[in-house]
């Protein structure tokens, strides 16, 4: 007879909350747990398996929509669709890291420039203003020629803070 776990040994042994299974049973992403005569949530082998996979694919920060349709395809469909498709959301996320480090990059050098720039003694002349926090025409642009690249440091940034929080409260 396989295993039946109740939502509290389900999060412990995958090292989800109660309170994320929950949801992700909510918005279809973990199939509804059976219940008991009393109410209590049952789970069997098979969800450990797909929390296991939720959460990973989580950590390497797949959507909640796209995890949706992938857990559809496992329950409805041949699983051998289901190994390209993740293929494919996979390389997309690698993709979009790879050019937040490039962003972060360019963040780094923009900051660097603005410390060296503090470091300096102060002009004699303050006539224009404060212009400490100004970066050169390479810095501002980025040496590839993207165009103004504080806009996309700050998003990227932004990003960057997002999947950091998002990994920490998976992790948890």
């Amino acid at each position: 007879m396989p295993q039946v776990l109740k939502i509290g040994q389900l999060a412990q042994a995958t090292g989800v909350s109660a309170k994320t299974i929950r949801y992700y049973e909510q918005v279809g992403v973990l199939p509804p747990a059976n219940r008991t005569v009393a109410g209590y949530r049952q789970y069997a082998e098979h969800s450990l398996h797909r929390l296991l996979f939720i959460r990973r694919a989580r950590t390497l920060g797949l959507s909640l929509q796209n995890l949706k349709s992938l857990t559809a395809a496992l329950d409805d469909g041949p699983r051998a669709t289901v190994r390209p498709r993740l293929l494919g959301l996979v390389r997309e996320q690698l993709s979009a890291v790879q050019q937040q480090i490039s962003d972060l990059h360019l963040f780094r050098q923009q900051l660097e420039q603005v410390v060296r720039r503090l470091l300096a003694p102060p002009p004699a002349d303050h006539s224009a203003g404060c212009r400490c926090l100004e970066m050169d025409d390479a810095a501002a642009h980025g040496d590839n020629g993207r165009g103004p690249a504080r806009e996309k440091s700050e998003h990227s940034s932004r990003r960057a803070r997002t999947a950091s929080r998002e990994h920490s409260r998976l992790a948890n």
